[in-house]
């Protein structure tokens, strides 16, 4: 019987499932931010549960992060360790995982919704027989229907929100966070728990995967999940030449250019730009939105901004009465004079 027919197999005691389990991604030999964003939410459901937060880790040398996710809430941390997992092959990490939710059945199941997170869970879902609700951005316990997991999700273009539940015994019940939908757990240091060293035997599965070679993006432009500083656009730029004194600005502030999604169907701006529940969510210091209204998809994709400036035409705008700053004016005059002043200023790079 092969290994995902055995695991089929397994009849469903969704009593004997227990604790909240993150996994804490690893990619080209750094813990990814993620790792301590699921904590955070995590810790939120194994508390109201009564349940033990445990994270798992697989890759070569991972062992050293072990204390970072105690500090970050882990009560129990999994570690899969082995030389020959230097690089991540899905089928791989996915049968390792598999085997290790067979033997301690776990409750509940948070990934990151990465561009591996993605197709990992996913193969990870089908093999343990199990449900799974992708790109979530809001989490609840449901009580009513014997604690299991409200995944929260956009849906039909961000203009609803659906709540997904995973019925009929399956467990874990599973989900792919998308990154920054939280706030990352807070730091207690020196905080320890209890690390299970998983023995790893790569040899016993057979993989239809090879890794061949890395090749690394070639990045022109500061990448809006990680930027301090965004300067976004929307309809109200009028089009693709209203993204340029937008760019211009962002270049003087040392941060990136953002979008909405009108923006960017209208074919003004790349996908790659998009904020909002259906593009990326951002956390920057600074979140400066031109000529947004802010429906509430975008919302939901940079309200946790540090700082938010808002230029609009419209008084009555959504976003003009969330913003820290609200600006009511032609954006084609206040950006320039913008400009100008911080150059005359000075301007620091946001990364500073």
């Amino acid at each position: 019987m092969s290994n995902e027919q055995n695991i089929l197999s397994i009849p469903v005691e969704p009593q004997t499932h227990k604790d909240v389990w993150t996994y804490a991604e690893v990619r080209h030999g750094k813990m990814m931010p993620t790792a301590f964003e699921l904590l955070g939410v995590a810790k939120k459901l194994s508390t109201e549960l009564g349940e033990k937060l445990v994270s798992v880790i697989i890759g070569k040398g991972v062992s050293k992060y072990v204390n970072d996710l105690f500090e970050h809430g882990a009560d129990k941390v999994y570690v899969l360790e082995h030389d020959s997992l230097d690089n991540f092959v899905d089928e791989l990490y996915a049968n390792l995982l598999v085997d290790l939710i067979v033997k301690e059945k776990p409750n509940k199941l948070l990934m990151p919704a990465s561009i591996l997170g993605r197709s990992f869970a996913s193969r990870v879902a089908v093999l343990a027989n199990t449900g799974i609700t992708a790109d979530v951005t809001e989490l609840e316990i449901n009580k009513e229907k014997g604690n299991l997991l409200n995944a929260i999700r956009p849906s039909f273009g961000g203009t609803l929100m659906a709540t997904i539940l995973c019925i009929r015994g399956h467990r874990p019940e599973m989900a792919t966070v998308r990154p920054m939908a939280f706030p990352p757990a807070p730091r207690e240091a020196g905080r320890k728990g209890e690390v299970v060293n998983v023995p790893v035997d790569p040899s016993k599965y057979k993989s239809r995967e090879r890794f061949v070679r890395y090749e690394p993006e070639s990045q022109q432009e500061i990448d809006i999940s990680s930027a301090n500083v965004i300067v976004a656009g929307g309809y109200g730029v009028g089009g693709p030449n209203g993204f340029k004194p937008l760019a211009e600005l962002a270049k003087t502030l040392g941060g990136a250019v953002g979008a909405s999604r009108r923006a960017v169907d209208a074919g003004w701006i790349p996908y790659r730009h998009q904020i909002g529940l259906t593009g990326r969510v951002v956390r920057p210091k600074l979140y400066i939105a031109v000529g947004i209204s802010g429906q509430i998809q975008h919302l939901a994709g940079m309200n946790s901004s540090e700082t938010i400036v808002c230029i609009n035409k419209d008084p009555e705008a959504p976003l003009m009465k969330l913003a820290t700053f609200s600006v009511q004016g032609d954006y084609n005059e206040l950006l320039p004079a913008i400009k100008k002043e911080l150059e005359s200023a000075g301007a620091a790079v946001a990364s500073t």
